[in-house]
């Protein structure tokens, strides 16, 4: 009886970590990318805009959202750019529309003087309430056009944010904006050195942060205790691995698991201890999706350029590839967006601006439609609806259901890779400098 009252109030630290109607990790309370409300608006034209504030850098980190406050977390100040040649996402007549971040690529080298700073703003009015500056320290690992050290998105439980960048530098700071801890995971365990650079977010579990370090040098996943940063456990996890992956909470038949993408395959981990539970997949190149999930059931992609999407049972033993994988696809998947399941139907939006639909109990296409976009940003579901955010600058707005129907574009003619936030009847919106609120506050 003990044991099972502690599960419970586990499972209830760590499902609502904030209050209901936060977001407060970039796919939502539940880290699935839905939200339970209802009202709110498909059309955004100007009187749905509520406001729009600039913000003090650059970045693709999404925002979160705890009561009346919203985080965002950016670079200010130009780093290394990775030298040759970057390659593009899009293909077709959609490559026209890919810029670098910024809209101009970094020079060569690094330019002078870096920050990195975390804002809150008020839900309400978009008032910027406070910014937390630091200087980026140590070595600057050299990134893509299309991104900087400012990728990871931020988290908070209610009473702390806890924002990461691509150094290796972490802080926890409490609402107001005061540090309460802070940490150079480079400097202590070895450089953050990944093809392109490190994008993973931190993700929170009960009073456990987790950070997911698969560089090439040294592989590893750490615990930390949120109220003050020190090492719960850390688990080795090899050279040579590469992930842009999130690791994700899912709730399992014999208790939770934590879910890592990686290079090499896709590894379940128990999240009290680090223990290895089960394992499945083949080698990918570049693993960027986190895994959506629903009645124990795991619906990922592996990252890359159209790659193979796959349902796993939560559950297994050592290697489940024959005995908990339901279905998998070979190829088709979007190279950086995760999938979403809503209402039956697993949807993915790729970066040549296809819209694919499959059934999420066997895998068969229902429906797919080109709709014109380049989307990186994942997309979010709520009130029978699919929110997908273009590069091209245009929020598209689908009817959920087994048939194609665009209800909505909405243009807000800036560049969109970070996927948005949804908190009390508002959508929020990070571009590459902006922050934007659709919609009327409730």
């Amino acid at each position: 009886m003990t044991r099972r009252v502690l599960t419970i109030v586990w499972l209830a630290a760590w499902t609502v970590p904030a209050g209901t109607d936060d977001w407060p990790q970039w796919r939502g309370p539940r880290g699935t990318g839905v939200s339970t409300e209802t009202g709110l608006p498909a059309r955004w034209g100007r009187d749905e805009i509520a406001w729009k504030s600039r913000l003090a850098g650059l970045g693709v980190s999404s925002p979160v959202v705890s009561g009346d406050r919203v985080f965002v977390t950016s670079q200010s100040g130009r780093g290394a750019r990775r030298p040759g040649t970057h390659p593009t996402l899009a293909r077709g007549d959609e490559a026209k529309w890919e810029k670098p971040l910024g809209g101009a690529a970094a020079p060569e080298g690094e330019g002078g003087k870096v920050d990195f700073v975390v804002e809150a703003f008020h839900r309400k009015d978009g008032r910027r309430l406070w910014a937390y500056r630091f200087p980026a320290e140590g070595e600057r690992p050299a990134v893509h056009d299309k991104h900087n050290l400012a990728s990871p998105s931020p988290v908070t439980d209610g009473s702390r944010v806890y924002a990461w960048f691509g150094t290796g530098q972490i802080v926890a700071l409490d609402t107001e904006g005061k540090l309460v801890w802070q940490r150079h995971l480079a400097r202590e365990y070895g450089p953050f050195q990944i093809n392109w650079g490190h994008a993973s977010s931190p993700a929170l579990y009960g009073d456990v942060l987790f950070l997911l370090c698969d560089h090439e040098p040294a592989s590893y996943l750490l615990a930390l205790d949120k109220r003050t940063g020190r090492q719960r456990w850390k688990i080795k996890r090899g050279k040579g691995l590469r992930s842009h992956s999130t690791p994700t909470v899912v709730r399992g038949p014999g208790g939770d698991e934590l879910i890592v993408n990686s290079s090499e395959r896709i590894d379940a981990y128990d999240p009290k201890t680090g223990r290895l539970l089960w394992h499945t997949g083949e080698p990918n190149r570049f693993p960027i999706a986190v895994p959506a999930h629903h009645a124990g059931v795991l619906y990922m992609s592996r990252g890359y350029r159209s790659g193979p999407y796959m349902a796993i049972r939560t559950g297994g033993h050592g290697d489940v590839t024959r005995t908990h994988v339901k279905w998998s696809v070979p190829t088709g998947a979007p190279y950086v967006s995760s999938l979403l399941y809503y209402e039956g139907l697993v949807y993915m939006a790729n970066d040549a601006g296809i819209v694919t639909a499959v059934d999420a109990a066997t895998g068969e296409k229902v429906w797919q439609e080109r709709v014109e976009g380049i989307f990186t940003a994942s997309p979010i579901a709520a009130d029978g609806k699919v929110y997908l955010l273009s590069e091209t600058g245009e929020a598209i707005v689908l009817r959920a259901g087994r048939s194609p129907a665009v209800l909505e574009r909405n243009a807000l003619g800036q560049r969109m890779v970070a996927s948005p936030a949804i908190s009390n009847g508002q959508f929020f919106i990070r571009t590459d400098d902006h922050l934007i609120a659709i919609g009327k506050p409730r």
